[in-house]
């Protein structure tokens, strides 16, 4: 049996990573005593209302793909304290036919005992409901006092025993260039570009958040702009979660707020702020409906990736990224729409020729099947490596069921392994693809047919462009780069051919 062990804990506080290894020990014991072997452990730190925990979704991906036999949790409530997330786990369980096991006895898929299952996830459910709603009121109260309740500070203070405090840097300074900037006639996104092209750390970094991004966003200077902590008043409650199950916001009616004036220094005038909130209102208009352009949503910068934009002044493209945070972030790129109809239509045009050239078509023809044979020797000698990659997993485990090695060394050389793998496994499926595919010349003779059935068209419409191309990737010169939308292996072996013969 291969038993993937889901291990949870709320916190990462220090009584919490002792209970981590606790639960590993039990684990390893339970597991080792029935001759089994262990798939992989799963540890989340997060609560366990929600699904959106990176491990519980492995673990659930994994078992939709079988790479194990059992999941194994101390008790229910660690996979989930959320019924329909239970239930879903339990679904997927069974229709997978994979095992669930906790070590408390309460659930046992393998040996028939899942009859109380319902009843133990509403139990739990209803359980971290009642926690959720002690906690609600006691942040409550703590706001009613004119304590403040929220994790991180804004942007240019910090907490000190449940009040804000200005910092000693320069973030208020920044602040108030922000509140200047806006009243001097700035807009959102100028802001926050003249914010991100100096190096200014964002209020995600300074709280040191795990997706903090360096990039300065028009929305962050909204939020900064709108935000009344700045004026020395502590306003909370403006939302609220659903439910313990449901983390989506409702956004509390302004009469809900819990407000306690004049709790801490301001930063920023009432006068300004009022001043800001005033120019924020009259600069709100309805937009009109975006245009289309023929080329959105398909045209990608090659250095960034980002998509690219439409400026009519150009008449063609440039890198979002450009666009939108300056020369920092990435350069133009630009291209102009009429360039880019010319280079469709002189790509075709090569690959059509270069397809109806004979001693081309054999040059090709023969680079295929040296590449297949290729693929098929790289796909044996892969599989041989991944084969003794998983015994070297095997033997691993047995060291530390003997004790010879520590977890910590073993979960490092098992991430280093599976890393392998994984890697390993995604060459193998590469090489697999290329090798799935019919008589050679019969994908030949499609490929053409495709594509002289576009060279007739006088218009590249949005539906034969989007049924032709997947992407193009348009480089620093302007230069782009496209990608055509075949399904036949062979086919996209044949573009790279002759893309690669054109070039040179």
């Amino acid at each position: 049996m291969r038993c993937a062990v889901y291990i949870r804990v709320s916190t990462d506080k220090e009584e919490q990573k002792a209970s981590l290894t606790n639960q590993r020990e039990l684990f390893i014991r339970y597991i080792s005593e029935r001759g089994w072997d262990v798939h992989n452990f799963y540890v989340d730190v997060e609560s366990g209302t929600t699904d959106k925990r990176e491990k519980l979704q492995e673990i659930i991906a994994d078992a939709k793909a079988k790479k194990f036999d059992i999941i194994l949790a101390k008790e229910l409530s660690r996979l989930a304290r959320n019924g329909r997330l239970s239930y879903e786990i339990r679904d997927i369980a069974e229709q997978h036919k994979v095992h669930i096991i906790t070590l408390d006895n309460a659930i046992n898929t393998l040996e028939g005992n899942g009859q109380m299952f319902g009843i133990y996830a509403w139990l739990y459910e209803q359980e971290a409901q009642r926690t959720s709603e002690r906690v609600k009121m006691a942040l409550k109260s703590r706001a009613q006092k004119g304590l403040f309740k929220g994790s991180n500070a804004p942007y240019g203070y910090e907490i000190k025993n449940g009040k804000l405090y200005i910092c000693s840097d320069e973030n208020p300074g920044i602040v108030k260039r922000i509140f200047r900037e806006y009243l001097s006639g700035k807009g959102f996104d100028g802001i926050a570009r003249g914010l991100y092209n100096e190096g200014i750390a964002t209020p995600s970094q300074i709280a040191g958040k795990k997706n903090a991004n360096s990039i300065w966003h028009g929305s962050t200077i909204r939020c900064i702009l709108t935000n009344p902590h700045y004026i020395g008043d502590l306003v909370q409650g403006r939302s609220t979660t659903r439910s313990v199950t449901n983390k989506s916001r409702d956004q509390n009616n302004p009469q809900e707020y819990i407000t306690v004036p004049n709790t801490h220094e301001a930063i920023i005038s009432k006068q300004d702020f009022e001043a800001v909130q005033q120019l924020i209102k009259s600069r709100k208009r309805t937009r009109p409906q975006a245009e289309k352009h023929l080329f959105t949503n398909t045209a990608y910068c090659t250095d960034c990736g980002r998509g690219m934009h439409y400026k009519a002044n150009s008449k063609g493209y440039i890198c979002g990224n450009y666009n939108k945070h300056g020369a920092k972030a990435c350069s133009n790129h630009l291209v102009r729409e009429s360039d880019l109809h010319f280079a469709i239509f002189q790509d075709l045009k090569t690959l059509v020729s270069a397809l109806n050239n004979d001693s081309v078509m054999h040059s090709l023809e023969a680079k295929l099947r040296n590449h297949k044979q290729r693929a098929k020797k790289q796909v044996k000698s892969l599989t041989t490596e991944i084969d003794l990659l998983k015994l070297k997993k095997k033997k691993t485990l047995n060291l530390l069921v003997d004790d010879v090695i520590s977890k910590e060394e073993y979960d490092e050389f098992i991430h280093d392994i599976n890393k392998q793998i994984s890697d390993l496994s995604l060459v193998i499926q590469q090489s697999e693809t290329s090798l799935q595919t019919t008589e050679d010349e019969i994908a030949i003779q499609e490929l053409k047919q495709s594509l002289e059935a576009f060279m007739d068209f006088k218009e590249l419409t949005p539906e034969i462009l989007h049924r032709l191309i997947e992407r193009i990737e348009i480089k620093a010169d302007g230069s782009p780069r496209i990608f055509y939308r075949f399904s036949d292996p062979t086919a996209y072996s044949l573009i790279n051919s002759i893309n690669a013969q054109h070039s040179t």
